[in-house]
């Protein structure tokens, strides 16, 4: 059977977008429900895909194509490309994840020399098919051959001052005709071939062009970004046109059923009169907010609105809808599942919830930890704020200080941060706008492309601030008399639209207030209201329980307060730094069992008083404590520094003293890979009573909680075992001195599984072992077989960009390899003891995807950092609504 790379709209629906992409998809359901869709079809990814494989397109395509057009030229009775009344269509990518502006859009494809004049017949409007043909030749010659925008955005600007006219709608047709003759020279000028006059020339490699923008290094960084996988390729959407720029009874918009900034009830969005729809995303021209067109068309005002509430009921969710107005009849060009702000994300969820469209465990599924994030950072103190420079559209929340970059490029190679600084973006801008801290232009309104990019990425934006007064070229933007320059400092309120020269100051976030200090009370706002809601129903759900890494009582305070169910990490080295560094001294210099006991015995009161306090903390859950793991040598002064004081002290003819002494022992330590070497089992094996004390410390502070009325539950974990031998050496030791202790309650020993060789003989050393902990981190490294402290500003920039990595390996967990390696140690650990709990204390434990893989690995808790801790519980919870779904 021959494969099928084309479908008409009414032949799709939402349910196909992995083939349709999420455009063409949803046009086929809009169709579906009877909306007005101009007609169209559909280019499926499988040909996008077979077309970047093989280099070319599949050889049923043209025919298919062929058979397409012909119907749709039979719909609208128009040819592409005739003389007398043309079809024009617009050539769009839609890939399955909405990617906005990150690949091409060709409009008016099928105009030519012969046609215009049918165009200009069939409106009799000569100006705005000229102004048609211009953008063609503009799009086309930038999309398929790699024109510059700047020869034609030149060109237009001298046609512009030769008339003495700045806005491109002052220009008349003599002036558009004009253009267009300097457009085709610029065209063939740059690419060695006149404007291509065949239309069907025209769509073949207008659809091609869609195609490699698959590919386009601006698609790469945003799919890299996103983490979108790299192998679903683009539809091409394929549609008639229908044109909003001829004349007052005509526009173009976009519209959203709620406001994806605030997730506030009610219109929101842009229109245009007299515009094709670039002209919105693009931000050249300053929008008119929707409710207006109810004043210039009420009819189409109602009829957009009814479609409006449609969508949003049939969606089930915010919707952002593209549509155009050709001379008084309103049509649908687009709907999609709108992007918002991760406030917005989680108000929307919580009245959608109200209103019945959804139920709770939808709701977890449309919100993520990464929006969640966001919300705990600061916003800006505003009563401690200076007056404003200027005010825009508040087009994407947040509170953004940094130094003013006119040139995405500079934002992103800045070591500082940044906020760009443009008269509209475009998405070439797309490396800058990730790196910088906020985004800022004086065009555009809440859709244009700064304001979805920026909504969906998360990154602060104020558009359309029209009092500043940008020069590019002179790296300067002037505004009411004050002069700013690349480099000084500015500051952007994304919720007030305001801009401030300087550094305005924060303020806490009101949900990391709330979640900190408030965690039992109502909440009073409707974004924490709504944060707190879905908190605790992912706590109904999740079966994953959430633990903190927490050294000290005051994390361990706060991790509780965030909703730990207790300390799954406390890093015992921790406790050895600051005026106790002399005490580790003693032990690295003694040089007799005494010596070396008299240092254990000033450490033990020490480890003791540092364990009951956390102990008291957590009273009544798991706290796991981790033995020594770093290299004693860390607590020492560096090798160089101390060879340098050393031979300074002898140059001038001092005694070093006992600055020589560490030396000699610095120097007999020193290991050139110390991450493989002397460290955690191995130095408690090797210096005796180092881990003995330790033990003794845990099980006294526990002791001396039962004694005050406490409920004291400490773990001890040994760190780095690769051998059962290992963890029976330790565990032997430890069983004796905790059963010298009286009162301590019982005290599980475990290991944490951080070398491979411990995950692949899982099931031997889950014979010694109570619990098991992934140390990812140590994992990592050594499962990959590098260092992180020195690979990742080498290479793995380089990496990412070749797309070795989608992610850094250290910021989610490598699910292939590392995963793997948690899979067999998971399975070998419960075969040889089938209630063995297993647990992850790397970083990973508080990153969302790698919670998603803990759960479905059947680990029984995370643990990742206090400020982590809601974010776990959040990802938790949604694993579970996921693996319902």
């Amino acid at each position: 059977m021959m494969p099928k790379y084309v479908y008409t709209f009414a032949e799709g629906d939402k349910h196909m977008r992995d083939l349709l992409g999420g455009k063409g998809a949803n046009l086929c359901e809009m169709v579906r429900m009877g909306l007005p869709v101009p007609p169209g079809f559909v280019v499926t990814t499988d040909a996008c895909r077979a077309y970047l494989s093989t280099g070319h397109e599949p050889a049923e395509l043209a025919e298919q194509l062929g058979v397409h057009l012909r119907e749709l030229e039979a719909r609208t009775g128009r040819s592409l490309g005739d003389p007398a009344d043309p079809l024009l269509v617009s050539v769009r990518s839609g890939a399955r994840f909405s990617m906005p502006g990150m690949m091409e859009t060709i409009l008016n494809v099928g105009l030519t020399d012969a046609s215009v004049v049918g165009l200009v017949r069939h409106t009799g409007d000569e100006r705005f098919a000229f102004d048609s043909y211009r953008r063609l030749i503009h799009m086309f010659g930038k999309t398929v051959y790699g024109v510059a925008d700047e020869h034609f955005e030149q060109a237009l600007e001298e046609g512009k001052q030769a008339k003495g006219v700045t806005s491109d709608q002052d220009l008349s047709a003599d002036d558009l005709r004009t253009v267009v003759e300097r457009y085709k020279k610029i065209f063939a000028d740059h690419t060695g071939r006149d404007f291509p006059q065949a239309p069907h020339e025209q769509l073949q490699l207008a659809i091609r062009s869609v195609f490699d923008s698959w590919n386009s290094d601006r698609a790469v960084v945003y799919r890299r970004q996103e983490r979108i996988p790299a192998d679903l390729g683009t539809a091409v959407t394929v549609m008639s046109m229908v044109f909003g720029n001829l004349g007052a009874d005509s526009g173009t918009g976009v519209a959203f059923t709620r406001n994806p900034a605030t997730g506030g009830r009610g219109l929101y969005g842009d229109y245009l009169p007299n515009a094709q729809g670039e002209d919105v995303v693009a931000g050249i021209r300053n929008t008119m907010p929707l409710s207006q067109l109810a004043q210039l068309d009420r009819g189409n005002f109602i009829e957009l609105v009814s479609i409006m509430e449609r969508l949003e009921h049939h969606y089930r969710d915010l919707c952002d809808i593209e549509f155009t107005i050709e001379r008084g009849k309103l049509w649908m060009l687009q709907t999609r599942v709108g992007k918002r702000t991760a406030a917005a994300a989680f108000i929307i969820a919580s009245q959608l919830i109200d209103e019945g469209a959804i139920d709770p465990d939808e709701a977890l599924r449309r919100v993520t930890g990464a929006q969640l994030m966001q919300l705990m950072f600061p916003t800006f103190d505003l009563e401690r704020a200076p007056a404003p420079l200027a005010t825009g559209v508040p087009a994407s929340p947040g509170a953004a200080v940094g130094h003013v970059v006119f040139d995405a490029h500079r934002a992103a190679a800045a070591n500082t941060p940044t906020i760009l600084v443009r008269l509209e973006t475009n998405p070439d801008d797309l490396p800058g706008i990730i790196a910088a801290q906020g985004i800022l232009t004086s065009r555009g309104g809440k859709t244009s492309h700064a304001a979805v990019v920026a909504r969906g990425l998360g990154k602060t934006c104020v558009c359309g601030a029209e009092a500043l007064d940008i020069d590019l070229h002179a790296g300067q933007l002037v505004v009411g008399g004050t002069v700013i320059r690349e480099g000084d400092l500015i500051s952007i309120d994304g919720g007030t639209g305001k801009v401030y020269l300087g550094e305005v100051p924060v303020r806490p976030s009101p949900v990391l207030r709330h979640l900190t200090e408030h965690p039992t009370e109502a909440a009073t706002d409707p974004l924490t209201a709504a944060v707190d809601r879905l908190l605790r129903h992912a706590d109904y759900r999740r079966r994953l329980r959430v633990f903190a890494n927490a050294d000290t009582p005051a994390d361990a305070a706060r991790a509780r307060r965030l909703g730990a169910a207790g300390i799954g990490l406390c890093r015992t080295e921790h406790m050895f730094l600051g005026p106790r560094r002399a005490l580790v001294e003693r032990l690295i210099l003694a040089e007799t069992d005494r010596e070396r006991q008299n240092a254990l015995d000033a450490l033990l009161p020490l480890q003791r008083d540092d364990f009951e306090r956390i102990l008291a903390e957590m009273d009544g859950l798991p706290v796991v404590i981790r033995l020594i793991d770093p290299p004693l040598h860390e607590f020492l002064p560096s090798l160089h520094e101390l060879t340098a004081k050393v031979a300074t002290a002898r140059a001038e003819g001092r005694d070093p003293g006992h600055e020589a002494v560490l030396l000699d022992a610095v120097s007999r330590m020193h290991e050139q890979n110390p991450m493989l070497g002397l460290r955690g089992v191995r130095l408690g094996l090797v210096i005796p009573g180092l881990f003995a004390m330790q033990v003794r410390a845990v099980a006294e502070a526990a002791a001396a909680r039962v004694a005050a009325g406490g409920d004291p539950r400490p773990e001890v974990m040994v760190p780095l075992v690769g051998a059962v031998q290992e963890l029976e050496a330790v565990r032997a030791e430890a069983q004796r001195v905790l059963a010298e202790v009286e009162n301590a309650p019982h005290i599980p020993i475990g290991t944490m599984i951080e070398v491979p060789r411990a995950a692949l003989t899982a099931g031997e050393i889950a014979e010694a072992a109570d619990f098991f902990s992934f140390g990812t981190n140590d994992l990592t490294q050594m499962g990959w077989g590098f260092s992180r402290d020195d690979v990742e500003a080498a290479f793995f920039p380089r990496y990412l960009d070749l797309g070795i990595f989608g992610v850094s390996p250290f910021e989610t967990i490598d699910k292939i390899g590392i995963g793997r390696l948690i899979r067999i140690a998971v399975a070998e650990g419960r075969t040889a003891r089938p209630h063995l709990t297993i647990g992850v204390c790397g970083e990973h434990g508080g990153d969302p995807d790698s919670v998603r893989f803990f759960d479905q690995a059947g680990l029984d808790y995370v643990s990742c950092s206090p400020f982590r801790i809601p974010v776990a519980r959040l990802e938790a919870g949604r694993a579970a609504a996921i693996t319902k779904q």
